[in-house]
């Protein structure tokens, strides 16, 4: 059973003195150096898949928010998130916006909101504590929030049954044993499994560990 002190430790890392610097340590180093992921690529999931009325879950900074191509010159955004830094962060950060903000465990039954077109993920489930399968009932509270035909994607980094390179295992043994990972079991079939059994149009694209997925709500 997943327990409150393992999803507080999930996001507790998030400060708002280390949100200051997560996009030069993430986006700027580790995504190319260590994940092996080019940040552009996950800009790029982002402009393929946001729509005009999108809902950002495990909002992190607002990085992809904030330099995504919006196909809207006014996108209707919520931003949700368990942490409220990251969401005054996020807030500030795109306020020309006029986001939303909820606070809300996506373990967890959702408010009552949209409905959404697109729903992003971000860095978010090698976060949260738990197995795929279990993490995967958040696809399962965010269905009544969905559009017929909206996109939902995201990245997650994976941790077994993949090729290993040491630097990126020593990082993500380290983030583990700190509590800000749990995917030590997170596996590229059970990501697959959890998205094709609930969704349309399923593609995973594999960089490094790192796994960028993208559905459609049926």
């Amino acid at each position: 059973m997943v327990q409150a002190s393992d999803i507080e430790a999930g996001h507790a890392v998030y400060s708002p003195a280390f949100l200051r610097i997560y996009d030069l340590f993430v986006h700027g180093l580790v995504n190319h150096l260590v994940w092996h992921c080019p940040t552009a690529a996950l800009r790029a999931l982002y402009d393929r898949n946001v729509k005009a009325h999108h809902l950002d879950i495990g909002v992190g900074t607002g990085y992809f928010l904030d330099k995504a191509r919006w196909p809207a010159a006014h996108p209707d955004i919520t931003l949700l998130d368990l942490n409220p830094h990251c969401l005054d962060f996020t807030s500030r950060r795109i306020s020309r916006f006029a986001p939303r903000t909820v606070v809300a465990n996506i373990l967890e039954p959702l408010p009552r909101l949209g409905p959404f077109d697109s729903v992003g993920f971000g860095y978010l489930f090698h976060c949260i504590p738990g197995t795929i399968p279990e993490k995967a009932i958040a696809f399962d509270y965010l269905r009544p929030l969905l559009a017929p035909g909206a996109r939902v994607f995201g990245a997650t980094i994976l941790n077994s049954g993949l090729p290993r390179w040491r630097p990126s295992q020593a990082l993500m043994d380290f983030y583990n044993r700190m509590g800000f990972f749990s995917n030590a079991k997170d596996t590229l079939t059970d990501l697959t499994a959890a998205l094709e059994q609930r969704f349309d149009h399923v593609r995973i694209d594999m960089k490094g560990p790192v796994a960028l997925f993208e559905a459609q709500a049926g």
